[in-house]
């Protein structure tokens, strides 16, 4: 929905729900700014009765009056728009907590906190000062990337975007034009799952590549929207979690924790370094480089010859 209608539609909804008696048309376009500025009454009448259409579908019940002298007027009674109690369960709570911190460096971050503080209020079981002692166990989503409010903005109104980006193993980005689907956030890394025009096939993209604006396009996509976009399962299987086969590598002593975590095998050596054996699928390479001098690969021949070269194009960059 456009900004500057669903402004016009808040106003109207407040309007509608401040008064006192009903509202006839002609009062509520001297009210409103965007009626005021609507030109002729015509155009007023059908911006009008689209909107209080609009505000119906949407859930709002507004009634329709006649006065004695034949008037029509207009008004939202409260208790007919009265949401039930909200009541949320401990996990539950903790979910909503959990999603607003992911506002918490992007545009809506004082929106989210205030929507906290309200359910607070109301004795939702949130985060408290009970709670504040394992405050550094608290689990945290990172949004700080620039790309990612017009990307989720551009995934929720179905609008293709084009934007640089640089893969791992390439000095320089290159434009792409996508189809945005979804976001989700992967070992505190958000990642874009959409349908990438110029290869006419799905891809994944890490926001931290995302170099320059995101510029969302008009038109619609071409592609169809998936039911379940698994965008957790596809980076993933580029990761190398779906391995095929098993990687030795050497790893600096105290580094590279998350390859730790997924060594099926561990030799301490007394210079400095430490020998691992990891799962070895498609996409290790990438995430391989991303330690850099913390990591040697010793075999296969072709993970570390993929490594080389990725690290070689990031230092022609």
């Amino acid at each position: 929905m456009a900004i500057a209608k669903a402004e016009r539609l808040m106003n109207l909804a407040l309007c509608l729900l401040g008064t006192g008696r009903p509202l006839t048309k002609r009062e509520l376009r001297t009210s409103i700014e965007a009626y005021i500025e609507a030109g002729t009454e015509d155009a007023f009448s059908r911006m009008f009765e689209r909107d209080k259409d609009d505000l119906r579908e949407l859930g709002m019940v507004i009634d329709t009056v006649e006065s004695l002298d034949g008037e029509i007027g207009y008004l939202a009674r409260r208790d007919r728009n009265r949401l039930p109690p909200l009541t949320l369960d401990a996990e539950e709570a903790a979910a909503l907590g959990l999603a607003a911190k992911v506002w918490q460096q992007a545009r809506l971050a004082g929106a989210a906190s205030g929507a906290l503080q309200k359910l607070r209020a109301a004795g939702m079981p949130l985060a408290g000062a009970e709670q504040e002692t394992f405050s550094a166990l608290e689990p945290r989503i990172p949004a700080g990337e620039a790309a990612f409010e017009p990307l989720m903005i551009a995934c929720r109104d179905r609008r293709p975007v084009t934007f640089g980006y640089r893969k791992s193993n390439a000095a320089h980005p290159e434009q792409r034009q996508v189809e945005p689907w979804a976001l989700e956030c992967w070992r505190g890394h958000w990642y874009l799952a959409g349908f990438d025009r110029d290869r006419g096939a799905e891809r994944v993209f890490r926001l931290s590549r995302i170099s320059g604006r995101v510029r969302s396009r008009s038109g619609a996509f071409t592609a169809e929207v998936p039911g379940v976009v698994a965008v957790r399962e596809s980076v993933a299987e580029w990761a190398g979690e779906s391995a095929t086969g098993q990687a030795r590598i050497r790893l600096r002593a105290g580094a590279g924790y998350p390859l730790r975590a997924r060594a099926t095998w561990t030799g301490e050596r007394m210079d400095g370094w430490d020998e691992l054996e990891i799962p070895y699928g498609h996409g290790l390479g990438a995430w391989l480089v991303e330690f850099g001098p913390d990591v040697i690969v010793l075999e296969p021949a072709e993970l570390r010859a993929d490594v080389v070269d990725r690290l070689r194009a990031v230092a022609k960059g």
